[in-house]
């Protein structure tokens, strides 16, 4: 199932996006209080791309660069601009993966 122009995804969902388990989700959105992904009226999470955004900032600082929670906290509070730069680079990445998955699609046809 393609996702392109999917406007909410479920936490099982981001949890596959970003290689992480939901319970990992879910303990970030208590701990990062710019995480609110929406939800139903089930009251199941619906994350936008803005929320899953956050998620691969808070990812990218944890996971990566290998920041407790308390200093990714720290990080994003002291440098605002580290979190936009972020933001802008993931955005032109997933362009970029669309604009490849096109090329893809069109040399399969």
């Amino acid at each position: 199932m393609s996702q392109k122009g999917k406007l909410y995804y479920t936490i099982g969902e981001v949890a596959k996006m970003l290689n992480i388990s939901k319970s990992v989700i879910r303990y970030w959105e208590n701990e990062f209080s710019f995480i609110k992904p929406h939800r139903n009226s089930r009251g199941e999470r619906k994350f936008t791309q803005e929320a899953i955004g956050e998620l691969r900032i808070v990812h990218h600082l944890i996971k990566e660069k290998g920041f407790t929670i308390s200093g990714a906290k720290k990080e994003l509070e002291h440098n605002k601009e580290y979190h936009i730069k972020i933001e802008k680079t993931i955005e032109a990445l997933e362009a970029a993966k669309l604009g490849l998955q096109i090329l893809l699609d069109k040399l399969e046809q």
